[in-house]
C-alpha cells in the first residue's frame, strides 16, 4: 500500500542519496576531549559529552558526593574542586555549566 502525503515526502528525503552519508549527532553526541582536570575522573581519551556526563555521574554516585538531604546538590571532593572552580558544592544544574568548560572540541 503506497504512503501518501507528508509521510511519503519524508520517506523520500530519508532515502535520497544526498542525506545517506550524513550523521547528525547534536551537541551531546559530538566528540570532545576532556581537560587534564576532568581526565582524572572520565579518562583522557576523546568521548561524547553524554559519555563524559555518564562517567561523571558514576564517579559522583560511587564516591557518595550527593547531599543526602538535597540530592540535587553535588559536594566537591579533591578531584571535583578544580572543575567546580573552588566551590565546595554546586547544584546538578550548575555543575553542567562548569563541566562544559572542561570539554574541549
Amino acid at each position: 500500500m503506497p504512503i501518501k502525503g507528508k509521510k511519503e515526502s519524508k520517506l523520500r528525503a530519508l532515502k535520497s542519496p544526498q542525506t545517506s552519508g550524513r550523521t547528525t549527532r547534536g551537541a551531546v553526541g559530538g566528540v570532545v576531549t576532556p581537560t587534564p582536570e576532568l581526565a582524572h575522573i572520565v579518562g583522557s581519551k576523546p568521548l561524547s559529552r553524554g559519555e563524559a556526563m555518564r562517567k561523571l555521574w558514576d564517579y559522583i554516585k560511587k564516591h557518595n558526593l550527593q547531599d543526602p538531604k538535597n540530592r540535587r546538590m553535588i559536594r566537591a571532593d579533591d578531584n571535583l574542586r578544580p572543575i567546580f572552580e573552588g566551590n565546595d558544592e554546586l547544584s546538578m544544574f550548575e555543575m553542567t555549566a562548569f563541566v562544559s568548560k572542561h570539554l574541549l572540541k
